[in-house]
């Protein structure tokens, strides 16, 4: 292997003493450790500078990665470095060739060998940096989640969100300090959580019980705070089956409304994201509102009107237009930021948009359908089927030149 410059080292809570011989050697032969305060605590005297990081740390990394060492640096990291850790940080800023990652065992691994868990069967979630309502997305009825901590709140407030959610009946345990000496286990139920704060570093383990979820489209639009501008749940999930959302992808939704297909695209992979173009002020509080509440708000961005917003905006690889397919230039500008080989879907319900979607499909081609749903309502005492506006929609997806 080439000597890298940066060496990431991964450290448990039982320190030097949980460290094998390939990471003891590294340490040993370094000329400057970088870490947090508590890591660099956990190690004995060795000859090697040690730098604490400051605040914010993530600025002292990159001053400490740009400085060009003559000799590799040795940074260290908790757990598994490349499992939500620094690792990833280091190596997106300057390249997986100029690193060595020497990795102890992951948070999750521990936790899942103290609850006798199948890790395949478990979903993992990190709330170091998102709110607790991003929870939303994974909580289901006998789904079990490992829950990364932002510190020693953090289970409160997990315990908090699951009763406000139907799941307060789900049993909770709280592991701290895993492997450490000072490690500590706690049980519990959401709904009668009332454990102090304990240690900054643990992870929280759910196993749900209450309301059953999907991912997949079609959440009832009672689901979404609205004016009356939102895309109808039969609809969205045509919609949303059209754009064929994929891991990874970013998509966007122009004239959001109350921001149901983005919404809908961001809850189907956790890192899909979407930026929403919305020309109403108003709305645009109400689908950061509806974004946070259903789990996705750090992956939605709201932006202005549309075709203005769109210049400088991140490529996308789809695009929904639900709304001013008639303002000029707005499919043009929309066909040509689309990457090659993206796709396009537009939902027109009036008659004057429906022909900017007939011109659009004379001009690129795809497919197009005609959508009509009733629904049962009272009539007196009996019930009939009540028409809603027929949309017609463009699907198209743009070739590779």
């Amino acid at each position: 292997m080439n000597e890298a410059d940066i060496v990431v080292v991964g450290v448990g809570a039982d320190g030097w003493n949980g460290l094998g011989d390939t990471a003891r050697d590294e340490l040993r032969r370094a000329t400057l450790i970088a870490g947090s305060t508590r890591q660099l605590d956990l190690l004995p005297e060795l000859a090697a500078r040690r730098h604490a990081w400051s605040s914010p740390m993530v600025d002292d990394l990159h001053a400490v990665l740009d400085a060009a060492p003559q000799t590799p640096v040795h940074i260290l990291a908790s757990g598994d470095p490349m499992f939500h850790g620094v690792g990833t940080t280091i190596i997106r800023h300057v390249g997986a060739d100029r690193v060595r990652v020497i990795p102890a065992v992951s948070s999750a691994s521990l936790a899942a060998a103290r609850l006798g868990w199948d890790l395949t069967d478990t979903r993992i979630v990190s709330l170091v940096s998102a709110p607790v309502s991003s929870l939303a997305r994974d909580i289901s009825d006998g789904v079990r989640l490992l829950i990364l901590s932002r510190d020693a709140t953090t289970p409160e407030a997990v315990a908090a969100h699951l009763t406000r959610s139907g799941h307060g009946e789900s049993p909770v345990t709280v592991l701290e300090q895993l492997g450490g000496t000072d490690e500590a286990i706690a049980q519990g139920t959401a709904n009668t959580w009332s454990r102090p704060a304990g240690d900054r570093l643990n992870i929280v383990a759910v196993e749900c019980v209450g309301p059953a979820s999907s991912r997949q489209s079609g959440l009832p639009d009672t689901d979404f705070d609205n004016d009356g501008q939102l895309t109808k749940t039969a609809v969205r999930a045509l919609t949303i089956a059209a754009l064929r959302p994929a891991p990874g992808q970013l998509l966007w939704d122009i004239g959001g409304g109350a921001g149901s297909v983005a919404i809908e695209w961001s809850r189907t992979e956790s890192n899909c994201r979407a930026v929403v173009f919305e020309t109403n002020a108003t709305r645009r509080e109400r689908i950061v509102g509806n974004a946070d509440r259903l789990g996705v708000g750090t992956t939605i961005t709201v932006a202005g009107e549309a075709p203005q917003a769109l210049h400088g905006a991140p490529t996308p690889d789809a695009i929904f237009i639900g709304g001013g397919l008639c303002t000029d230039d707005m499919v043009e500008v929309c066909w040509s930021a689309l990457r090659a080989g993206g796709i396009i879907v537009a939902n027109a319900v009036t008659i004057e948009s429906e022909a900017a979607v007939l011109q659009w499909h004379r001009t690129h081609g795809g497919e197009l359908r005609r959508v009509h749903l009733e629904h049962a309502a009272p009539l007196g005492s009996m019930t009939t089927w009540r028409p809603v506006l027929p949309v017609t929609q463009w699907i198209a997806t743009k070739e590779h030149s």
